[in-house]
């Protein structure tokens, strides 16, 4: 059984299966909304139903309230039809002529970032063609059927080289396996890209407010390229949070690009410093409002733990800048991704 989905403001119209999400409807039909973890968890792709009904599917109460869903609010990467829909939703255009392939890739290389970071560099056949946007993602496709999604932290070349960065995660199936045992030359197979985590170009005017923890930094990565590679004028600030200094990576990259570009300005934080560190401690969010406690002129972009993403986007909001503005990639664990 299928129904009609109606979106506005654009007025595009599509087929919906009955037991086909909002999310999936869409990207079938060539139309990208905003998201980015597919599970229900990040809240990324919320949205308004304005007439028909849905059944909503599993949601983390945090992401959607039981207000929220009174007021005609769903996820639509979760909620699928009972009715004929319309919805409320902000097309992506950026995205919507890139094609979401599956594809084989060989482990090219495999460089150690940090003490529990690798870096996985996978090339594609050279047969195929493979466009994205910096700062989205893939997802490894595993035997038993099941996928971990990680950020491109690279923009796309002629090599045909994607760069992923794995944080070991103890007892975890893949990243056991990045640390353990796969080597260079293994075949992986991956599906993307997905996601709407990338720099948008409709404001072009507003400075740039870059956040990341952990990893994180992968996706803000491939970003910071592309824009220098444009040669991007605006002021960008950088604040990259992690638990312990030795925790930070790239940190030769990061001075060239501070030597290279006078609009571009770096903050590390660390949030259990020891004696050696002389930089600044604490959490990313604190030292984001205090040195810019009037944000409203920003457009921001968010990415890594999702306690992080979901109190700097509130607080953020608080303080002044308009949620249009903010953009964000919340890394959930990997048994909430759907298989």
């Amino acid at each position: 059984m299928s129904y009609r989905l109606r979106i506005e403001p654009s007025g595009h119209e599509m087929d919906i299966a009955a037991n086909e999400t909002i999310l999936e409807a869409a990207l079938r039909h060539g139309y990208t909304l905003p998201y980015s973890c597919r599970s229900g968890t990040c809240a990324t792709c919320k949205g308004k139903i304005l007439s028909g009904s849905v059944d909503y599917g599993e949601v983390d109460a945090k992401m959607l309230t039981d207000a929220e869903m009174e007021a005609g609010y769903a996820l639509f990467c979760q909620a699928t039809p009972l009715t004929d829909l319309s919805i409320e939703a902000k097309e992506v255009g950026a995205a919507a002529g890139i094609q979401i392939k599956t594809l084989p890739s060989r482990v090219a290389r495999i460089v150690d970032l940090a003490p529990e970071v690798r870096a996985l560099f996978l090339q594609i056949p050279s047969s195929q063609e493979f466009h994205f946007l910096p700062g989205q993602y893939i997802d490894i496709l595993l035997k038993d059927g099941s996928r971990r999604g990680f950020s491109l932290a690279n923009i796309p070349n002629s090599e045909g080289l994607l760069e992923l960065h794995i944080k070991h995660v103890p007892g975890g199936q893949f990243t056991g396996h990045v640390f353990s045992g796969m080597k260079e030359k293994d075949i992986l197979r991956f599906e993307g890209p997905l996601g709407t985590f990338f720099i948008r170009e409709e404001f072009p005017e507003r400075p740039l407010l870059m956040a990341a923890t952990g990893t994180g930094f992968a996706p803000i990565k491939g970003m910071l390229q592309q824009l220098f590679t444009k040669g991007e004028q605006r002021e960008i600030h950088l604040y990259w949070g992690v638990r312990y200094a030795p925790e930070f990576y790239y940190q030769e990259l990061l001075q060239e690009w501070q030597s290279a570009y006078p609009n571009f300005h770096f903050t590390p934080i660390v949030s259990r410093p020891d004696a050696a560190w002389t930089g600044r401690s604490g959490y990313i969010t604190e030292a984001i409002l205090a040195d810019f406690p009037t944000p409203k002129d920003f457009a921001a972009y968010l990415c890594g733990h999702p306690d992080m993403v979901s109190d700097l986007s509130q607080r953020l909001q608080q303080a002044g800048l308009d949620s249009n503005y903010i953009f964000s990639d919340a890394f959930v664990f990997a048994k909430a991704k759907n298989p």
